[in-house]
C-alpha cells in the first residue's frame, strides 16, 4: 500500500513536523503519454503483467486483461499474500478479497472468501451475473459454488507451518515490507483507451478472523473512472481505507494533478494523520493519456510496467529515504 502529496509545500510540512527532515518531493510524472495499450501492476509482477499483456494481445478488453494477470499470482502458491498458499488468519483460516472494475463503472467485490483459488474472477461474477456490488463470507462462497467455481483447500503446507511456528508467540505487529501485504493491483489501457483495474489479496498474515482490508472496497484499494484514470493502493490497508485512497488519488488527477502528483498527495494524507515510522502504504495510478505515478511512505515499493511489449519493474519514489 503506497502514496502522495502535492499541495503541501515542505516549509508547511516542517511545521507539522519539527523534529523531522523532509525531502522535497517530485512533481513530475514517470511517463510520456505515449505507449497505449499498457498493463502496470503493484510490486514485481512480470509474470502477472505478460498474462495480462497475452490477452490484450488475443483481442481482450482492458477487464479481461487485468482480471487474467492477477490470476497468476492467485494461483501460486509461491506469492504467499495472494490466493492459494496465502498465509492465514489468526485461528488457520485462508480468507480472500478480491474487486474488479470496468470502464464503464460497474464493479464487483468479494471479501471473507473462502475456499475459492481466483477471487477475482467471482468478483467480475458478482459484477456482471448478479444486482451487487459486494458479496461477502458464506454468500460469497455459495455464489461462486453456484457459478461453477471448484471448492478446494487453499492452505498449503508452507503456509501452515509457518503459522503453526507463529502460533508459539502469537505475537501480531505489522512490519513495512516485512509483513507481506504485497496485494496485487492492476491497472490496464487496451488499444480502445478504456481503463479498467482488479485488486486482490489473501490480506495481512495472521489478522484477526474476519478482518477485512482496503483491497476489496471500491474507492481504497481499487478506483478507475474511465474519463479520468485508475488508481490502485497496496499496504497496510486500514490506513487506506481510512482516506478513501485510490477514489482520492483519482480525484486529484480530475483537478488537474499527474499521476505523481495525485499519489504523492494521497499518501501524504496518511502521513500528516498517521505514526507513519514501520508502516507501508503504496500507490499506484495512471491517467487516460498513459501517464504514471507511484509513491509510498517507505522505500522498497516497486510496480511492473508493460508496454511496446517491454516489461520493467520499477522501484517507485517514496518520502522516507
Amino acid at each position: 500500500m503506497i502514496n502522495r502529496r502535492h499541495f503541501l509545500s515542505v516549509s508547511s510540512l516542517a511545521g507539522l513536523f519539527p523534529s523531522l527532515s523532509f525531502q522535497t518531493l517530485s512533481s513530475t510524472s514517470d511517463a510520456a503519454p505515449s505507449g497505449i495499450p499498457l498493463v502496470i501492476s503493484t510490486w514485481n509482477q512480470p509474470k502477472a503483467n505478460t498474462a495480462a499483456q497475452e490477452a490484450l494481445d488475443r483481442g481482450g478488453s482492458a477487464l479481461d486483461a487485468v482480471e487474467a494477470g492477477v490470476r497468476v499470482p492467485e494461483a501460486d502458491p509461491a506469492d504467499m499474500s495472494v490466493g492459494y498458499g496465502g498465509r492465514p488468519d489468526r485461528d488457520g483460516r485462508v480468507t480472500l478479497d478480491a474487486c474488479i472494475m470496468d470502464e464503464k463503472g460497474n464493479a464487483g467485490s468479494v471479501v471473507f472468501l473462502e475456499h475459492i483459488m481466483h477471487p477475482i474472477s467471482v468478483a467480475r461474477a458478482v459484477m456482471e451475473k448478479s444486482p451487487h456490488v459486494m458479496l461477502a463470507g458464506e454468500g460469497a462462497l455459495q455464489f461462486a459454488l453456484s457459478q461453477g467455481f471448484k471448492k478446494e483447500n487453499l492452505l498449503t503446507k508452507k503456509a501452515e507451518k509457518e503459522w503453526r511456528e507463529w502460533l508459539k508467540t502469537a505475537k501480531y505487529k505489522p512490519i513495512a515490507n516485512i509483513e507481506r501485504h504485497d496485494t496485487i493491483g492492476m491497472l490496464s489501457i487496451d488499444a480502445k483507451g478504456n481503463i479498467c483495474g482488479a485488486c486482490t489479496t489473501s490480506g495481512l498474515a495472521y489478522k484477526m478472523n474476519g478482518r477485512v482490508g482496503d483491497s476489496p472496497i471500491i474507492g481504497a484499494g481499487l478506483f478507475v473512472d474511465n474519463e479520468i484514470g485508475g488508481a490502485c493502493a497496496t499496504g497496510l490497508g486500514e490506513l487506506v481505507m481510512r482516506t478513501c485512497g485510490s477514489f482520492l488519488v483519482v480525484e486529484l488527477m480530475r483537478q488537474g494533478r499527474t499521476p505523481q502528483q495525485a499519489c504523492e498527495e494521497a499518501v501524504m494524507r496518511i502521513v500528516k494523520k498517521q505514526d507513519y515510522k514501520d508502516i507501508q502504504v503504496g500507490m499506484l495510478a495512471v491517467n487516460k493519456e498513459g501517464e504514471m505515478g507511484a509513491f509510498s511512505i517507505q522505500p522498497g515499493f516497486n510496480y511492473t510496467l508493460t508496454r511496446n511489449k517491454q516489461t520493467q519493474v520499477t522501484d517507485a519514489r517514496s518520502y522516507l529515504k
